[in-house]
């Protein structure tokens, strides 16, 4: 059996998105304990006969609407579910609300998995109004899925609910690969920022190796907050370039725009440190701006050409195979003046910009790095949907692959 934990604080509106997950064939005649850190977990034979019922029960009256699977940047399907109740039917004395479920695949269905999650009501008023919103998630790889769905409170009443869901890519989506497997369940990640499984890099060739210059802002460049759909994405645009076999070697700069500032460097390692990387990233405090920054005419774009000096000219004779620029558009009043691009002097390696960007149509013009990676001949991707990562990456790899096998080809030439 395999057991994990995860848990949040509840507020009352009360939202979680990764419940602590347990998977195998439970035994119906004993009860069945899980360990985590914060100490067991037993599942009663009474909720197991609920969930073997396949009944609606309201004795909670609470609601339940399940959330379609859908596509993410980091390639997985994210399921789930959306709960509300009246808050005053769980007023009163402190209540407890236990959430159980489990997911079937319609292919295995010796193999559910089980999830379970406790949330603390706190003490509530008994004519409070209004109603409370809880909200539980769940991966998924391509299949057809049964979820069987309970919610008890402490005094053994039952809300219970069951559907089913299907995970399918769409037609334009049909050559990505994603990175769970068809039928696979699994727990949500509670940590953007966790520990990249390893990666059987490619043999029989010289990793590739390079330099990723990412922009970690939000979609909205007056927004004071990096919002999680956009650490998402980005993040997930690290993953795709580390998961790639023929990538051995990353060098990794994490800048802010707003703030003009480096956040994190990491070079020439053979993995992404994103632990590290989610701590550097703990530094943000956008909104606000240093003061000498205010007395420049163009500080931005002061700022990135400077970048760009000190990263795309390389370091000595450490040239990478390629610099990738990520991030959302970086709209500067001046974009960095051919003068400081033509200091870089000429790059004998392919450039490229995955640009995230959530709404193209929108805001369709060319921004500061769009016209620098013009100036060095490369590559612009706009990243607005999953595919569009999985198809940029497969497409810049192989740019890369081939750029190398040209120069050595025509160093072979020479002699």
């Amino acid at each position: 059996m395999r057991n994990s934990h995860w848990n949040r604080p509840m507020s009352l509106s009360w939202r979680f998105t990764a419940p602590f997950l347990f998977a195998g064939l439970l035994c119906a005649q004993t009860p069945i304990s899980g360990s985590g850190p914060n100490g067991g977990v037993i599942m009663f034979n009474s909720d197991l006969a609920v969930l073997e019922a396949g009944e609606v029960r309201k004795d909670v009256p609470c609601s339940v609407t399940p959330v379609k699977p859908e596509l993410g940047f980091d390639l997985k399907f994210h399921a789930g579910y959306d709960v509300t109740l009246p808050m005053a039917d769980v007023a009163g004395k402190e209540n407890l609300l236990t959430i159980l479920f489990r997911v079937t695949p319609e292919n295995r269905t010796e193999h559910p998995t089980y999830f379970i999650q406790r949330v603390r009501v706190p003490l509530l008023d008994e004519n409070i109004k209004g109603d409370a919103f809880l909200q539980g998630g769940f991966d998924l790889g391509e299949g057809n899925y049964h979820v069987d769905w309970l919610m008890r409170d402490r005094s053994d009443r039952v809300c219970a609910d069951n559907w089913d869901t299907e995970a399918v890519l769409a037609p334009k989506d049909k050559g990505v690969a994603l990175v769970i497997a068809a039928g696979a369940v699994q727990r949500s990640a509670s940590d953007q920022f966790n520990e990249e499984p390893p990666v059987e890099r490619a043999q029989g060739e010289e990793p590739l190796n390079v330099k990723v210059l990412i922009n970690f802002a939000p979609q909205n460049a007056l927004s004071a907050a990096l919002q999680p759909v956009d650490t998402t994405a980005l993040i997930s645009i690290l993953r795709g370039i580390s998961r790639e076999p023929r990538i051995g070697k990353f060098s990794i700069t994490a800048f802010n725009m707003q703030e003009g500032k480096i956040v994190y460097r990491q070079l020439d390692a053979d993995r992404i440190d994103f632990p590290a990387l989610g701590k550097a990233l703990d530094s943000l405090n956008l909104g606000t701006v240093d003061v000498k920054r205010l007395g420049e005419k163009h500080g931005d774009t002061n700022f990135l050409a400077d970048l760009i000096q000190k990263e795309v000219a390389g370091d000595g004779d450490r040239h990478p195979d390629a610099v990738i620029f990520a991030g959302p558009k970086v709209m500067l009043e001046a974009n960095v003046p051919q003068e400081s691009l033509r200091q870089v002097g000429g790059v004998d390696f392919p450039v490229f910009y995955m640009n995230y960007n959530l709404y193209p149509q929108a805001v369709p013009w060319k921004d500061a790095i769009s016209h620098t990676v013009k100036y060095f001949r490369g590559t612009e991707y706009t990243i607005s949907r999953p595919r569009d990562l999985w198809f940029a990456v497969s497409d810049l790899v192989t740019r890369v692959v081939k750029s190398r096998n040209g120069k050595r080809s025509a160093a072979i030439s020479t002699h």
